[in-house]
């Protein structure tokens, strides 16, 4: 369904090229992203009292091309075996065997180029990310995961922004290893995310007629973002079983944003000094842009994402304040400890719900304040 090596051709071809640098100065924001992480890892390990790697791996740094790559191994690892199920569900087309696989190819390299011209967008506004889904390594074995950072984009916003390179560079870091604390201190978390990826899309509905519909929404949902509306096209293209499925998905990924978010401001100015400014100019930038980027944002759902950072910070810190961190982190016992969309909006809800009337943990002050 999709061509792969035409999504990392297409998107390593549009990506803009980043920051000019000389080789040195190269080498030396890799080393110290690396040394950073590290840190980092540390912060969080402390603050948060998840039990994460004690000496995990040092931080991957790529450039913009390396990122898709990246991204392009980890989409082949979850949807092909389950593009092989949908397209044993949906059977022969109608053209048969030859044609059938002309029009397969054909299709497959529009979608490659399509994925790759997304990619190519996102690969130069991705700070870092931790990689759940890797190709298996030399062994066999699949990896559990990978923190990335992306050296180019690191060093353009913070250019941008005026901020300290070190604290900027230490602030990033945070928040990503934020992520691999959650990953990698939640044993259930990743394999959840996962089956909820697979259940959204086995739901694709693969009648003609439906899916013909699904277009003309989708085509509408682009009108739409054009004249600045709303609408995007992930929520266009869902059958009503993949809108519930994407609830409880988009309701976790929340969570884990917003709780990067809290986590990367928390630690305190004695970690990141110059916290504040770099948080209200950053936010600044993520309230900016063009209306053009606008429009792409909105049409991506990237601006729901951007809700999503704020929601969930806002949840963590409320719940943080209430019962403090040893009553948050029951939200990592199972999948039933967190939150719902509903509760993310009223903490209290959830804090009734999963830690009761247990927990009068008080948080410490800084905590409060962050």
């Amino acid at each position: 369904m999709i061509d792969w090596n035409m999504a990392v051709q297409a998107g390593t071809r549009l990506v803009r090229p980043g920051p000019q640098v000389s080789h040195a100065e190269a080498r030396e924001v890799v080393a110290e992203l690396r040394e950073l992480s590290g840190l980092a890892h540390g912060h969080v390990r402390d603050f948060t009292g998840m039990a994460s790697e004690i000496d995990p791996a040092p931080a991957t740094v790529v450039d913009r091309p390396g990122w898709i790559r990246a991204n392009v191994d980890g989409f082949r690892v979850v949807l092909e075996p389950l593009m092989e199920q949908m397209s044993e569900r949906r059977g022969p087309g109608p053209l048969g065997g030859a044609g059938n696989a002309v029009v397969q190819a054909l299709g497959s390299r529009v979608t490659g180029m399509q994925v790759g011209a997304i990619l190519a967008y996102m690969a130069s506004r991705v700070l870092g990310q931790y990689e759940l889904f890797l190709p298996p390594d030399p062994s066999g074995r699949a990896p559990t995961g990978r923190l990335t950072l992306v050296a180019p984009n690191i060093v353009h916003v913070e250019q941008e922004l005026g901020v300290n390179e070190r604290d900027f560079r230490l602030w990033v870091c945070l928040h990503e290893e934020t992520h691999r604390a959650q990953f990698t201190g939640v044993p259930w978390l990743r394999e959840y995310v996962q089956d909820q990826m697979t259940k959204f899309l086995l739901a694709s509905d693969l009648d003609p007629g439906v899916m013909l519909d699904r277009i003309r929404d989708a085509a509408e949902a682009v009108a739409d973002a054009v004249r600045g509306g709303d609408a995007n096209l992930i929520d266009a293209i869902q059958s009503p079983e993949q809108r519930e499925i994407l609830d409880r998905l988009t309701a976790v990924m929340t969570l884990v944003e917003g709780h990067g978010d809290y986590v990367m401001d928390a630690v305190g100015p004695e970690v990141v000094p110059s916290v504040q400014q770099i948080r209200s100019r950053f936010q600044g930038r993520r309230d900016g842009g063009s209306k053009l980027d606008k429009t792409i944002r909105r049409l991506l759902g990237i601006d729901l994402k951007m809700k999503q950072y704020a929601e969930g910070s806002r949840f963590v810190r409320r719940v943080v304040a209430e019962v403090g961190m040893s009553g948050f982190n029951k939200v990592w016992e199972s999948p039933e400890s967190l939150p719902s969309h509903d509760e993310i909006k009223e903490p209290a809800l959830w804090i009734g719900r999963v830690v009761g009337s247990q927990a009068i943990d008080v948080a410490p002050p800084e905590a409060n304040e962050a």
